[in-house]
């Protein structure tokens, strides 16, 4: 903290210094495009979005309200460059990569909610297992590109920040209620005020579903999430001769969902996509996560600002969940049984319940694990004017961070019979994992930004130390009264970027960059870090009533990491391993039209999304992770389709509103292996359309209807964690809205 004090010191005083002595009468030519720095926002509008020098996409609360999805996935999938494939049909775990990035679990993406780092463990143990509710977001910020110098760790596809409800202005109160198919509910509430040095919001959310997969003994396959969050605001008076605030957020989060990493074999998927296997009825994730966040912001000019957030995050889950399954002494992993069922025809039939076993056959494992994330990170901006009218922005961050992943896990045996399971053994605690992953990482930026007349250039750098370490029990030191086996590794790394856009005139503009990407690596020791050279060129145009934006880019790795999670079909040791050169080249294209006049009665809007991406492997290698198998030169890199395409289209009126969309997700392969010759385990493409229709009543009630769906198209969405797993079929979901402002 005092080196941070240290900084900023210094920082202000050459930086105030500077600015009495070019106070000249600038105040008079402030442009809102020039004021950069938001308090935890990235972007802020859309505007800001379309003249970022790099790709950039801001998801308004109009864009999220269009459809109003639960799902993170269908939330995105109008975004070009972004890649995902769903896992249990509501988005509670997505699987999103950026510009071709790794998508299992949204490790290899820097995620943050309100600015913040928000996945369980960013550096230790990143994979997404909690991820934010998108229906108490007010906002979701993507970058892309170089425009993402200034967020990591992740710096190779980009960045995601979802923004929170804010505390509203005036007094503001609203009530939303849904139900539907599967018996699937939603009440989101809150309220909020700001007076003239207070605000507050507080916000309620449940989210519950039966689920749509059936169970032998029908039980329920859903979830039910509770989600609650507050915040407080306290301001100086408008005339204080400093302006600022302090922000405190708190938030809690509760799930229970009947998930399973059992899927299906092809023939039983074929035979019927949405039933679940007898031992899968006791799979259920329990979890919990608690934030306090502290942001404080002062102006000490309307040049100069300082943002400052505190942060501390907890996020506890057990998902206890069947692992192996053994037929007379002989113990296979669910994804060998699925993978080639005939070879394992009693470990099949005891999976499905259609025979007895004895007992200890089926072993859950209890994937009990703590995650701890806290820090405190600042950002100061200073921006000025000049003689020349050029415009100057200065950027400088940094943060200090500590997260840990604590591993506590144990197995049960069960035995079934009539397609009922029954406790026989608990396992020792600890046995199945006892250890400490954490990180300790000091992260800095500089971010410059130089406009002259149509010319704007952002050459930035940024700097992350991570010292990356484990501490392991062992099988049988329960109370960890040991020492334990510790290991360590550590890195230091420069991360240059550098962008720039030029305006044509106001209806066109060039834009490009390149920058270096950076993946942290494992905990062991000498293990390499990941790293690629980024390039992206690109325009936005407009014309009449057409705007859009089309960029190429180029993503090449020198030595593409993976991971070996249990969610793709590893051993979960989280271990990474080396998968060598990858070139991922591709294309984005977003389109907007409308059809009508802009003072219409009826306005008629249509949106295009589409993205080609082409992930290559450089090089031929061998892996036993279940998603890599033995790697050819010119395989495709596994679960990111080469073609997705997004419409939407819909008739606006004042009192209603009707909106459809199309998607259609490309075939990809689930594992790399000989040279793409081998299509066995490549999953079709498919096209799946949903509606949204809105009525408002008056200005205070709106009725809604919501189809997912549509022409239930029957399609699999994955091969991992074990089996096929399908997508959303037809749903049908009604509700209310209330808005009190």
């Amino acid at each position: 903290m005092r080196y941070l004090t240290l900084i900023s010191s210094i920082i202000l005083t050459t930086l105030h210094a500077q600015n009495q002595s070019t106070q000249v009468v600038l105040d008079s030519v402030q442009k809102l495009d020039e004021v950069i720095i938001r308090a935890n926002t990235i972007l802020g509008s859309e505007y800001a979005a379309q003249n970022r020098t790099g790709a950039s996409y801001f998801l308004s609360a109009a864009d999220l309200e269009q459809f109003g999805y639960a799902d993170i996935n269908r939330t995105l999938r109008a975004v070009p460059g972004v890649n995902l494939y769903e896992e249990d049909g509501y988005g509670l775990r997505p699987n999103i990569s950026l510009r071709g990035t790794s998508p299992q679990r949204s490790s290899k993406i820097t995620l943050m909610e309100d600015g913040v780092l928000i996945a369980p463990a960013p550096y230790s143990a990143p994979a997404a297992y909690y991820f934010p509710s998108v229906l108490r977001m007010q906002a979701i910020e993507i970058l892309k590109g170089s425009s993402q110098i200034q967020y990591g760790p992740f710096t190779t596809g980009g960045a995601i920040n979802l923004v929170s409800t804010a505390i509203p202005e005036d007094f503001s109160a609203k009530i939303r209620s849904s139900y539907g198919s599967f018996n699937t509910m939603q009440l989101h509430t809150s309220v909020g005020q700001s007076y003239e040095r207070l605000g507050y919001v507080l916000e309620y959310l449940n989210f519950n579903s039966n689920g749509f997969k059936n169970l032998n003994n029908k039980d329920n396959t859903g979830f039910d999430i509770y989600d609650i969050m507050g915040k407080l605001k306290f301001s100086s008076a408008k005339d204080a001769k400093l302006i600022q605030s302090l922000e405190v957020k708190y938030h809690f989060y509760d799930e229970k969902s009947n998930e399973t990493y059992l899927g299906l074999s092809q023939a039983d998927f074929n035979q019927n996509p949405y039933d679940r296997y007898a031992a899968s009825q006791f799979d259920q994730m329990n979890a919990e996560q608690r934030q306090v966040m502290l942001t404080h912001v002062i102006d000490f000019s309307k040049q100069l600002r300082i943002v400052t957030n505190a942060y501390d995050n907890k996020f506890a889950r057990n998902w206890y969940k069947l692992d192996d399954v053994i037929f007379e002494n002989d113990k296979k992993q669910l994804s060998t049984i699925l993978d080639d069922p005939f070879s394992f025809p009693n470990h099949m039939n005891t999976i499905n319940g259609s025979i007895s076993s004895s007992d200890d056959a089926l072993l859950l494992k209890a994937n009990n694990r703590v995650y701890y994330s806290k820090g405190v990170q600042t950002k100061i901006d200073y921006h000025w004017y000049g003689s020349n009218g050029s415009f100057h922005d200065i950027e400088i961050g940094a943060r200090l961070h500590y997260d840990e992943e604590d591993r506590f896990q144990w197995e049960d045996g069960y035995r079934i019979s009539g397609g009922i399971m029954a406790l026989t053994s608990m396992g020792s605690r600890g046995e199945q994992g006892n250890r400490i992953s954490s990180a300790n990482a000091f992260a800095s930026y500089l971010l410059y930004k130089y406009k002259f007349n149509k010319f704007t250039i952002t050459p930035g750098i940024r700097y992350e130390s991570i010292a990356l370490s484990r501490a392991d029990w062992g099988k049988s030191d329960e109370y960890r009264g040991s020492a334990p086996d510790s290991r360590e590794n550590k890195i230091d790394v420069l991360i240059p970027g550098i962008g720039f856009n030029y305006s044509f005139s106001n209806s066109l503009s060039i834009f490009g960059g390149v920058h270096k990407g950076f993946s942290p690596p494992g905990n062991a020791p000498g293990e390499k870090a990941e790293f690629s050279i980024n390039y992206e060129l690109g325009s936005r145009f407009g014309k009449e009533k057409l705007r859009g934006e089309m960029i190429g880019f180029l993503n090449d790795y020198s030595n593409l990491l993976g991971s070996d999670l249990a969610a793709s079909g590893g051993t979960g040791s989280l271990d990474q391993f080396n998968a060598g050169a990858v070139k991922v080249s591709g294309l984005e294209l977003q389109l907007n039209y409308n059809f009508s006049d802009p003072n219409a009665k009826i306005q008629t809007p249509i949106a295009l999304a589409y993205t080609l991406t082409n992930a290559i492997f450089q090089n031929s290698f061998g892996s036993t992770q279940g998603i890599w198998g033995t790697v050819s030169e010119g395989d495709r890199v596994p679960y990111i389709p080469q073609q997705q395409l997004s419409i939407t289209g819909g008739l606006e009126h004042q009192r209603y509103a009707l909106n459809m969309n199309a998607r259609y997700n490309g075939a990809f392969d689930t594992q790399a292996a000989n040279g793409g010759i081998d299509d066995t385990l490549m999953l079709d493409d498919n096209i799946v359309i949903d509606l949204s229709l809105r009525y408002h009543l008056n200005s205070t009630i709106s009725l809604t209807a919501n189809v997912i769906n549509l022409f239930d198209e029957v399609y699999a969405t994955a091969r991992v964690p074990s089996g096929l797993r399908p997508g959303h079929p037809f749903g049908i979901y009604t509700g209310v809205i209330v808005n009190f402002d």
